[in-house]
């Protein structure tokens, strides 16, 4: 009995080793909520393997700044291994990861800011004073972690998940990072000002900080993505004007064959009744090319190519390209929303290649660029493949990806011989990418391998 009374004795006082004993536990329970809500809210693709290597690594980083760095100092600490962590890990971009940090911790300081008021407001203890007493820390901790619990379990039980971020522009894209980094401060106020002021401010005060700090999150992600819906909008204007370009070259195309429908059989049966293959052949490869541009056209559907940035940038170049006479023949056989690359990196890599293969051709007599997308299952990879006829049968393969490197014709312009360069650069950084260039006496061959 003396034992049980020593014990309460020690739960009802301040003891710092107590407090101690019981942080441990608490850091690995706080870490694991915290890891439960930012996978399930940004739903984040993670690996049960992944997380425990979370929790378990964060649990003994914080743990550490805990004992070993002053206050506020280990928040910062553990703000920062946090933030390396989950980029690591999970391997998530950088607007995902500061999400990762913040919206939890929001999450956290919404529900403890409201706990801790009604706690000290019971209790008429400072949060202060209430952290020195082991067993009152233990059940304001404990009713904290509870409530976010449910807050979790409740996002889980209707499935809720934000995707809208993985969709943004890039000026969205900065703003929203900038307002993140602003609400971390603003959440920090808001920790200091509950736990040094929660029994002299009045709780009206404190509830009406609680309440503005939730409101402007919530409007300012608000206004954030209907800005972004607007410019996405905009993009699908355009989109649908490059579009309706190609469906008026289409429609036109077709309603020349139409009206001429019937000197092309009449020309055919002229080559037939006289038995004139050759000249046939000769029509008929003539014929052949202006089909082709229809089915060309076919091709060029937002529906075919799923993905609004490749979209815009093949039919850009195609229309570039049939103003100076040069024949693209594209071959779509992917789900461009599939593509194991970035798609920015991509674009960037397709633009530098196209505009490569449009000037190389453009001085040739015979103008013509093929264009495949398609799929190696055998292998396990997806192919971008772009071949054009050219005049320079000497040009270097390997010399072509140098800094600098040129034609004599650009030789005192800085600018140029910097596209393929810049390919090379985006193949260092990726290490399932691959380019592969080879040239015969026709034409001129840029195959990018991407591979899962």
């Amino acid at each position: 009995m003396e034992i049980l009374q020593t014990i309460w004795t020690a739960l009802i006082t301040e003891n710092q080793l107590i407090i101690n004993i019981i942080t441990v536990p608490m850091i690995v329970i706080e870490t694991t909520i915290t890891m439960l809500l930012f996978t399930q809210i940004l739903n984040v693709v993670s690996s049960r393997r992944q997380k425990i290597t979370y929790v378990a690594l964060f649990s003994i980083i914080a743990t550490f700044s805990e004992f070993c760095m002053p206050s506020p100092y280990n928040n910062f600490i553990n703000i920062i291994a946090q933030f390396a962590l989950v980029s690591i890990i999970f391997k998530t971009n950088l607007l995902k990861t500061i999400l990762c940090i913040i919206l939890p911790l929001v999450i956290f300081v919404i529900a403890g800011s409201i706990v801790q008021i009604v706690f000290s407001w019971i209790f008429r203890f400072s949060i202060a004073e209430v952290l020195l007493i082991p067993i009152y820390k233990f059940c304001l901790s404990l009713i904290i972690y509870v409530c976010v619990y449910v807050i979790y379990r409740l996002f889980r039980h209707f499935n809720i998940k934000i995707s809208l971020f993985d969709k943004i522009n890039i000026n969205t894209y900065s703003i929203l990072i900038i307002n993140f980094i602003i609400g971390i401060l603003a959440i920090a106020v808001q920790v200091y000002v509950v736990t040094m002021y929660a029994l002299t401010v009045p709780t009206v005060i404190l509830l009406t900080n609680l309440l503005a700090l939730f409101i402007y999150f919530a409007v300012s992600i608000y206004s954030l993505l209907r800005t972004n819906n607007l410019e996405r909008t905009k993009q699908d204007l355009e989109i649908e004007k490059e579009y309706n370009k190609t469906i008026t070259g289409l429609y036109d195309s077709i309603r020349g064959f139409r009206h001429d429908f019937n000197n092309i059989v009449q020309a055919i049966g002229g080559y037939v009744s006289t038995e004139n293959i050759d000249g046939l052949k000769s029509y008929y490869k003539d014929l052949l090319v202006d089909c082709q541009r229809v089915n060309n056209l076919t091709v060029l559907s937002p529906e075919i190519i799923n993905n609004p940035a490749i979209y815009s940038l093949l039919t850009s170049k195609y229309h570039t390209a049939d103003e100076l006479g040069i024949t693209i023949n594209l071959e779509m056989f992917l789900d461009l929303e599939t593509t194991n690359m970035k798609i920015y990196e991509l674009t960037r890599v397709l633009g530098i290649l196209l505009d490569n293969a449009i000037e190389a051709s453009n001085k040739c007599e015979n103008k013509i660029i093929n264009i495949v997308f398609r799929k190696d299952s055998k292998v396990n990879r997806q192919l971008l493949s772009i071949e054009n006829t050219y005049l320079d049968k000497d040009i270097d393969t390997d010399k072509i990806f140098e800094k600098g490197y040129t034609s004599k014709e650009y030789k005192d312009d800085k600018s140029h011989g910097l596209g393929l360069w810049e390919v090379r650069q985006v193949l260092k950084r990726n290490n399932n990418l691959n380019l592969y260039t080879t040239k015969d006496d026709e034409f001129f061959t840029q195959q990018l391998e991407i591979y899962n």
